[in-house]
């Protein structure tokens, strides 16, 4: 059987560029993919650290005009990862965050940057370049979503596509008056078309046209149907529950492996966890906190927004500095709740402490240096923090709700019998509910040989590809089983 070949087209890719897990899932996939007779190629946009991680590459097309300026498509390889990208330099040559100006706010032409990507992705599928025929276009989150769209009213002979959501609250909305600058036909702004609520919609267009959706756990996937997370989708989502499941992400077990991480100061594994009290040791003192190994110390490395539950966080604070407990927050996110944890930290100085921004050693030190790693997430897709967490022996204290639920195993006493018990969970969300988390956790931490029953338990918990990666490639040759797209 010869391996089918897919182009996954998508915003951001580790190592090249990232903003969170979407970047970390693109640069995880194609290696265990490779071992299912799965070939990927990605396509992304040739941001500055793109194209200086790429080198040369090999122009294999020019465009004289594309969505107003000439750009060129390269190929190459980066690191194991076979790439296509697209080096357009009046959409793409900015410097920081892919999606965001100096200003804070989102770049205004953002609708057409990701079109031109969808575009080419379309291109590629329609015999852009005659010596590269994909089998399957896969399409990741809104700014691909028109990917699926320019296929259909191109019309004629096509690859099998697939959409996968990563996270639903973000759908690439954008005003109607934008239709004809963005290549779409007049006759495509309707219901049944790229019209969502008065506007263009990037995601809600993937949606409706790709043959296969995806999302990123079982339980998401089920969430996602429903009003209260389906954001504003659901009805559109349940009219194609025949075509819609959730596959779980795993990470790259290279790249976070607690026997060998560079980043951290201590390495250890299931038999040996003395290195992880040297890595609590060096995290305190990274940050701030007082150097005392015996004390419980909680991390959180997140997006700091509502959806993340840092405020719920905030007002659980006192019932943990109540259990003698410290805190390690690292992430970046809205002002406001910046401030607050910048405030909370300078207000219990030794016991709270706080990196704002995202520092990718200090990410993997937090993991390895943390008793438990708090997720008190309102609404989660699938959650790399966590599995993080699980492969470093940091104790998962996580809300109930999607991936979160679909991961970790509630340490219940039956669990803990049965030695399967990886983390504490909790439900509804809300503060009260996480502050019992946090002290159920306390008292198994206080537990030592339950405490570390759980740690090894968590750490050989299966969190790889192993396992997605048999669930894309069943998907994709069930696609191609069922004959040519319609």
């Amino acid at each position: 059987m010869s391996d089918i070949q897919v182009l996954a087209v998508a915003s951001e890719i580790y190592p090249l560029v990232k903003t969170g897990g979407l970047g970390d899932v693109m640069g995880a996939m194609p290696g265990p993919l490779a071992a299912e007779g799965i070939r990927i190629r990605t396509l992304v946009p040739g941001y500055p650290s793109v194209l200086e991680g790429l080198g040369e590459g090999e122009a294999v097309y020019r465009f004289d005009n594309l969505f107003g300026g000439p750009a060129r498509l390269l190929a190459g390889s980066v690191l194991g990862l076979d790439l296509f990208v697209l080096d357009a330099p009046h959409l793409f040559a900015r410097d920081g965050n892919p999606y965001v100006g100096p200003e804070g706010h989102d770049w205004p032409d953002n609708p057409i940057r990701f079109a031109a990507l969808a575009r080419v992705a379309a291109s590629l599928g329609k015999g852009l370049l005659p010596a590269y025929s994909p089998d399957v276009i896969h399409a990741h989150d809104w700014q691909t979503g028109l990917m699926p769209a320019y296929l259909h009213y191109d019309g004629g002979p096509r690859p099998r596509t697939v959409i996968t959501i990563h996270n639903l609250a973000f759908q690439g909305q954008c005003p109607a008056e934008l239709l004809g600058a963005l290549g779409l036909p007049d006759w495509s702004y309707n219901v049944e078309g790229v019209e969502h609520y008065g506007g263009i919609g990037f995601l809600k267009a993937g949606l409706q046209f790709a043959d296969r959706i995806t999302t990123v756990s079982p339980t998401y996937a089920d969430e996602i149907r429903g009003p209260e997370l389906g954001m504003g989708l659901d009805g559109l989502l349940r009219n194609r529950s025949d075509v819609l499941s959730g596959i779980l992400n795993g990470i790259d077990e290279d790249v976070w492996n607690p026997v060998t991480d560079p980043l951290i100061a201590a390495r250890y594994s299931t038999e040996e966890l003395t290195g992880k009290r040297l890595d609590k040791v060096e995290l305190q003192a990274r940050l701030g906190l007082s150097p005392e190994p015996d004390t419980m110390l909680f991390g959180i490395v997140s997006r700091l927004t509502w959806q993340k539950g840092l405020d719920l966080l905030l007002e659980t604070l006192p019932a943990l500095l109540e259990e003698g407990a410290q805190l390690a927050i690292v992430g970046e996110g809205d002002a406001g709740t910046e401030d607050a944890v910048r405030r909370v930290a300078a207000e219990h100085p030794g016991r709270v402490a706080c990196f704002v921004g995202y520092d990718e050693g200090l990410a993997h030190l937090l993991q390895a240096g943390s008793d438990a790693l708090l997720a008190p997430s309102r609404f989660e897709p699938c959650g790399l923090t966590q599995l993080y967490a699980l492969r470093y022996g940091a104790v998962p204290v996580v809300s109930r709700v999607g991936g979160l639920a679909d991961t970790v195993d509630d340490a219940t006493p039956e669990a803990i019998a049965a030695n399967r018990a990886t983390g504490v969970q909790f439900s509804p969300v809300n503060a009260t509910e996480l502050g019992n988390a946090i002290r159920r956790a306390a008292a198994l931490y206080r537990d030592r040989p339950t405490w570390q029953g759980i740690q090894r338990a968590a750490m050989r918990k299966d969190v790889s590809w192993r396992t997605p990666s048999r669930r894309y490639a069943e998907l994709y040759r069930q696609l191609l089983a069922e004959g040519p797209a319609n």
